[in-house]
């Protein structure tokens, strides 16, 4: 199951430039969440983002991906990953998760969100519970991205939010469970979208090769409401629960600095949610 996979570092002028993708991104995913509404369609939340793209002098890593149509990935309810964007419409309540990515000067970007359309006044207590599990989850994926640790490691702190978030809801009088989405992980990234090593979202045997300053990852849970099973759709693409729960998608591009974290993909690279985490914030610009 374990090969012999590699986790290279970049240089300080690589992480600036992969920075510069990932604010691209965090620009793309903002403008779509800001365009969710009753009634729009996956297609045109597709067209918005190839407009922030454009407009930044970028290129998708999604378009052209394999065959894949879109320039971010649009999955609805029990939709996990790969949802085509086209002509679904969206309604009031439904749980949408956006992945989307950008090329700037050969460096990548990969982040993903979750949300209910509406706004979290129009949720279900289940589907925010399960939006709210997933992102926490990647938050301890991301904390537990420090120098010396084996980057599989970081499997067990998302397996073990997962539980916990659980565990409380049910504690708090609502009835749910939570299970992690079986084949499907984070990955290396930097010259490529999708590089050695394999960042698992749940615990196994093998440490994986050592995180050191200048390591980069995307760390992406996906988690459901009920079986950790999916099937593919006969789009090649779209990935569903077997049972028709509801899924949630987080991600974000981290990278290993001295002194700390910075995460490439978020806005503020992750100013405020790594202090909220107790987590050392250590960009090299901004």
């Amino acid at each position: 199951m374990f090969g012999r996979e590699q986790l290279p570092t970049k240089s300080t002028d690589e992480l600036l430039a992969m920075r510069r993708a990932g604010l691209v991104v965090a620009q793309l995913l903002a403008a779509v969440a800001d365009a969710v509404r009753d009634g729009i369609t996956t297609g045109e939340l597709d067209d918005v983002a190839a407009e922030v793209i454009a407009r930044n002098g970028a290129r998708s890593n999604f378009l052209g991906y394999h065959g894949f149509p879109g320039v971010i990935c649009t999955s609805v309810n029990q939709q996990v990953v790969h949802g085509i964007p086209g002509e679904q419409v969206l309604h009031t309540g439904d749980v949408l998760s956006v992945d989307g990515g950008a090329i700037v000067d050969g460096w990548h970007g990969d982040s993903a969100i979750s949300l209910v359309v509406g706004g979290p006044d129009h949720g279900q207590p289940q589907d925010l519970a399960l939006i709210e599990a997933t992102r926490e989850s990647m938050w301890a994926g991301i904390g537990g991205f420090r120098e010396g640790r084996g980057v599989y490691e970081l499997g067990g702190d998302i397996e073990d939010s997962v539980h916990a978030a659980a565990t409380g809801y049910r504690e708090a009088g609502l009835d749910l469970d939570f299970e992690i989405v079986d084949g499907y992980t984070g990955h290396g990234i930097g010259r490529e979208m999708h590089m050695e090593p394999t960042v698992f979202n749940e615990r196994v045997s093998a440490k994986g090769p050592r995180v050191r300053t200048g390591a980069t990852v995307a760390i992406e849970p996906m988690v459901t409401l009920g079986t950790f099973e999916t099937e593919e759709l006969d789009d090649g693409w779209t990935v569903v629960t077997l049972d028709g729960s509801r899924a949630a998608h987080w991600e974000h591009t981290v990278a290993c600095t001295p002194g700390g974290l910075w995460v490439l993909t978020a806005q503020d690279g992750g100013a405020a949610e790594l202090a909220a985490h107790g987590l050392p914030f250590a960009p090299l610009a901004d």
